[in-house]
């Protein structure tokens, strides 16, 4: 989706126009708020359905009625496969709207209250977990001498070694991960930066990809192609990462849908089935919620496990 047309600051509109003070909120969205053009797309758009649906003119038009008739129409709408929208879906409409009404309050503008936008509850999400003896098919598979084999390895083994999303790996430059550390700083969502840490076999698969390029372009991992030969901005995609690892996956005889997330799901339940604590999984995968990582401890949880084992038995018969 693009992006709206950015139109210059003016104090004059913010009762005249709701589509003025939106495009204010996006650029805040973005330089002060440090949140990425994609999220700022997307918050466009869903602020823009919830303004056409409901008639808002002006911020003071913003009511209980009107974002509960929104929500309404939210739940009777149907999706391009013509189902109804998922409750995330939903809920990312009210997470945008909430977040313009709490820029109204930052800038003194009388409108409904931020906290009035309750979310819809959701189920659990369900995570789907490689096991060990999938992991090992799939880290044999990238086995290869060539560049693009060598490339491939170190981006699956870089994946497993750090959590990283896919975006965060793709934006990685040569100069950005030093192979005489263990560790390195990655800018994660919203312009957080936090710290990774590299395994050996992820320095060694990294190091060999390397030094066999001998192209001068910036990116770590770089599309091989004649296509991209000698240009210094070449870059890998995610959408090029997320084919690779799905590839990979298949190649490897892996049934279940594997993608650069379920690896950095594989990477926090290693880390969980090992002893680590989930503070410090938070910090690693750069979760500002622990709520988020919470989701994890029900795979991971052994101690239920040998409970259930030993207190739990069929009815004694007489």
């Amino acid at each position: 989706m693009l992006l709206c047309i950015h139109i210059p600051y003016t104090m004059t509109i913010h009762q005249g126009s709701i589509y003025s003070l939106k495009q204010e909120f996006l650029e805040d969205l973005e330089i002060e708020r440090g949140r990425s053009p994609k999220t700022a797309a997307n918050y466009d758009h869903y602020l823009d359905r919830f303004f056409e649906i409901s008639h808002i003119t002006t911020p003071s038009s913003i009511t209980d009625k009107k974002v509960r008739d929104f929500r309404m129409w939210l739940n009777r709408a149907t999706n391009n496969r013509g189902g109804n929208l998922a409750k995330h879906t939903q809920n990312y409409h009210l997470i945008a709207l909430r977040a313009f009404l709490k820029y109204l309050v930052r800038q003194n503008i009388p409108s409904l209250a931020p906290e009035r936008i309750l979310l819809a509850k959701t189920p659990e999400r369900g995570i789907e977990i490689v096991n060990d003896e999938e992991l090992e098919r799939f880290f044999k598979a990238t086995e290869g001498t060539d560049t693009k084999s060598l490339r491939d390895k170190a981006i699956i083994e870089l994946f497993f070694s750090t959590g990283l999303r896919v975006s965060e790996l793709c934006s990685l430059d040569v100069e950005n991960v030093n192979l005489k550390n263990d560790e390195f700083s990655v800018h994660g969502k919203g312009g957080k930066i936090r710290v990774v840490f590299l395994s050996k076999s992820a320095k060694d698969a990294i190091d060999c990809y390397l030094t066999s390029r001998s192209d001068m372009a910036e990116a770590l991992f770089i599309p091989h192609s004649r296509n991209t030969a000698g240009d210094t901005e070449a870059r890998l995609t995610p959408r090029s990462v997320e084919r690779l690892v799905d590839f990979y996956a298949r190649k490897a005889g892996i049934i279940k849908r594997l993608t650069p997330h379920g690896l950095r799901h594989a990477f926090a339940t290693n880390l969980l089935r090992n002893g680590a604590d989930i503070r410090s999984v938070q910090a690693l995968l750069g979760h500002s919620d622990i709520s988020t990582t919470q989701i994890y401890t029900h795979v991971t949880d052994n101690t239920l496990r040998d409970i259930h084992k030993k207190f739990h038995s069929k009815p004694k018969r007489n």
